[in-house]
Parts: C-alpha cells; sequence; structure tokens
C-alpha cells in the first residue's frame, strides 16, 4: 500500500491547480451565490489560461468565481461548453502564477491503479480522497438520451462539489474530470482521452459537433443473440434506423419476437466492427465515434446481415441536441 508521503507529495504538487468553482445565478432575485463545484488549471501562459470543469457545474452561467488554494479568487468566462461531454471550459485572464497545468492522460490507466480525487467536496475547499481504478470504458447517461463513454470508475470519494475536479495518478497526472452521482462507493470520472479531445475544440469555438449514426441499439446479450439466431452474443444490434446521410446504409429491426417472457427486436443488422477495429459493446462502438471520427466522415461499418459477413459505407452526421426516445434497454448513437 502507498505510503502517507506520497499522497502528501501529491497534494503539495497538485492542489495549487486546483480550484472550487461558485456561480452566481443570472436572476437578482435568486441567493448571490448559488452552486459550487471544482476545476483544474488547463493551460497558463503566464498572464491568462483556462480552467477545465463539468459543463453541469457552470450550467448556463456567463461568469463564475474561482476561489484558488492560497485564497487567491478571480473571475472566470465560461468560453466553451459541451452537454455531449459535460465538459466546460472557464478562461481567466489573470491566474496565479502558482496555478501551474496539470497535464492531461490520453491513454486509460489500469484497473488496481492508485488514485486520488482533489476538489471541493460539499463546499470544502482543497480535498483530497483516495482510492484505485475500479474499471474502465463506463458509460454515463447525460440526460440527454445520450451517454458518456470512456469514463474511468473509481472508489475514491467523489461527491457533489467534486465535479470538475481531477482524478490524478500519483504521478500528478489527470486521467478524468470527476463527476459527481449518487452511489455507494461508486465513483465516476470523464476519461484524459475525451478532454484531450474536446478541450481544445471548446477553447477554439466554443462548442463540440458529435458524429452521430443516427440509429438506436442494443448490446447483443445471450437473450438477443438467441432470439435472432445468431452463434454467439456479441456486437450491437441496430433496432431503429433514423432517416438521413448516415442511416441509409444500415437495417434496423422490423418485429419482435417474445422469449422467456421479454419482447425482443429481431432483424436487424448486427454491428461487429468500425474502421477494422472489433466493436464488441455499445462503449466500444461509442469511445470510436468520439474519439475517433469526426461529423461528415465516412467510416467502415462490419456488420453481420442475414447470417453473412459484410462491410457497408457510412457518412456520419451531426448528434441533434435532443432528448432520449424513451425505450428501456435502447441506445442512441
Amino acid at each position: 500500500m502507498t505510503d502517507n508521503k506520497t499522497y502528501e507529495r501529491l497534494y503539495e504538487k497538485t492542489i495549487p491547480s486546483v480550484v472550487s468553482i461558485y456561480v452566481t445565478p443570472n436572476d437578482a432575485s435568486r441567493p448571490t451565490r448559488m452552486g459550487a463545484g471544482s476545476g483544474f488549471v488547463y493551460d497558463n501562459d503566464g498572464s491568462g489560461g483556462h480552467v477545465v470543469t463539468n459543463h453541469h457545474v457552470t450550467g448556463g452561467a456567463d461568469e463564475v468565481e474561482l476561489r484558488f488554494s492560497d485564497g487567491d479568487w478571480r473571475t472566470g468566462h465560461v468560453v466553451g461548453r459541451d452537454s455531449g461531454t459535460d465538459l466546460a471550459v472557464v478562461a481567466v485572464t489573470d491566474l496565479p502564477t502558482y496555478a501551474k497545468p496539470l497535464s492531461v492522460a490520453t491513454d486509460a490507466p489500469k484497473p488496481g491503479q492508485e488514485v486520488a480525487a482533489l476538489g471541493n467536496p460539499m463546499g470544502l475547499d482543497g480535498t483530497i480522497t483516495t482510492g484505485i481504478v475500479s474499471g474502465t470504458n463506463r458509460s454515463l447517461p447525460t440526460g440527454n438520451g445520450f451517454t458518456i463513454p470512456d469514463t474511468v470508475q473509481t472508489d475514491a470519494a467523489i461527491n457533489p462539489g467534486n465535479s470538475g475536479g481531477p482524478l490524478l495518478t500519483l504521478n500528478g497526472e489527470v486521467v478524468g474530470v470527476n463527476r459527481a452521482r449518487q452511489g455507494d462507493g461508486i465513483g465516476f470520472a470523464i476519461s484524459g482521452a475525451i478532454v484531450s479531445r474536446i478541450v481544445p475544440t471548446l477553447i477554439e469555438s466554443g462548442s463540440y459537433r458529435h458524429p452521430f449514426l443516427k440509429i438506436s441499439t442494443v448490446d447483443v446479450s445471450p437473450i438477443v443473440a438467441e432470439a435472432n439466431g445468431l452463434s454467439e452474443p456479441r456486437g450491437i444490434l441496430v433496432v431503429d434506423v433514423r432517416l438521413g446521410p448516415a442511416s441509409g446504409a444500415l437495417i434496423g429491426c422490423e418485429a419482435t419476437r417474445t422469449l422467456r417472457g421479454r419482447e425482443i427486436p429481431v432483424g436487424g443488422d448486427v454491428i461487429v466492427g468500425l474502421d477494422e477495429k472489433e466493436v464488441r459493446s455499445h462503449e466500444e462502438l461509442m469511445r470510436h465515434l468520439l474519439i475517433e471520427t469526426q461529423p461528415g466522415e465516412q467510416i467502415e461499418v462490419e456488420l453481420v446481415r442475414d447470417g453473412r459477413k459484410l462491410t457497408e459505407q457510412v457518412v456520419l452526421g451531426e448528434r441533434p441536441k435532443a432528448k432520449g426516445n424513451g425505450r428501456i434497454g435502447i441506445t442512441v448513437e
């Protein structure tokens, strides 16, 4: 087990780069301080820079207040936000000189690896909690019908107020942006790979265009495989196909079959690969789309149709800003 000195050194090294974020509502009739979260310094040119946090921390605010570890306060301007990954970027023109940028990892951490979460849980500035990486490439719902892929699961305590703060390796590298949810000893963080993909675009243009296959899917579990006459539970069944340039080459389900008391969609394509990479689950499909592709690109979709393997060329659309379809067990890509 790692000794306390290691965590002490990690804390001393990184806490100057971690900020508490307070949001003031635009409505003057409401309390002057509405919510609190966390963030970390992403870049700093010596006078100004950017802080990364969660989109749900900043909400619709244009300005936020930031409190640094030495008690310095700054006003930040929200210059980019993406509800699809729950990330936001705050520009600060006069960052304290001691607030150095934290390095963001692009490789996923390994389950069992020790990590620490820093932030402002329950309004308690400068808090560190520790644990391990419990799992990787998890999917988290965003509340708009889509999910965030490639999230990191940890048993480090992540409570309200931790949202937006860094999940760090013992070397001080950011492997995730903490996202507080209700749970018993389970925390999640948006991966460094997603941060590295999304944040530069948010800084440059203020928003991010998500690729979209325009289909609804369900993972091929054993019961789905049985209902569709598949030899093994592998891949993703296309349930519905939306109209549009990205959907014409794929076929959805047109019927259902009742099996062991459950109604299972049948007859659609089964996606087993993208761009010559095997796809075994919804998480792998969504990670590839988000990190490796962009709207307007043509991708190769390897699939099984009527027992035959084939490859279709599909042009990706752009994800709409819409709520989910309300169907349990169905995921929209």
